[in-house]
């Protein structure tokens, strides 16, 4: 009877390369995250000028959900956590989750878990959405202009 030829291992000093290959995709997106954020950190967007308008401001005059978002990160970037949160209150949580996703998602790459740790079922997308929402009406709303930048 005839065994089954075995499958050859890694080769010596080469257990490495599979988790530098798997550990790619998040560290590419972190490489470019980072480029941009020094960019923000560096060329301040309270300067007009060095950044595009948001359309929906200047052709409506509402603040979109973003308004203020590269403002907060120049601030937060700055050591400027209340401005931050003056800038865009929203933005600010959002850059927290995004580095404890994107801190996952290395853990589970090495670990050979594969991809992202997270899968939102629609209910999830629609509670995101609806805070979005309420956060752009209520900062275009007398009321909500703390929200404002």
């Amino acid at each position: 009877m005839r065994e089954p030829a075995a499958r050859p291992g890694p080769a010596p000093g080469r257990a490495a390369a599979p988790s530098v290959r798997r550990l790619g995709a998040p560290l590419g997106v972190a490489a470019g995250l980072g480029a941009a954020a020094a960019l923000i950190g560096a060329v301040d967007p309270n300067e007009p000028g060095h950044y595009p308008v948001c359309p929906l401001l200047h052709f409506t005059g509402l603040l979109c959900p973003a308004c203020g978002g590269l403002r907060g990160l120049h601030a937060l970037l700055h050591g400027d956590l209340p401005a931050a949160l003056r800038a865009n209150a929203l933005a600010v949580p959002g850059y927290a989750v995004f580095a404890v996703l994107w801190a996952a998602w290395c853990v589970r790459a090495v670990r050979r878990d594969g991809g992202m740790p997270l899968a939102l079922r629609p209910v999830h997308w629609w509670g995101i959405g609806l805070l979005v929402l309420a956060f752009t009406v209520v900062r275009n709303l007398p009321c909500g202009a703390v929200l404002a930048p």
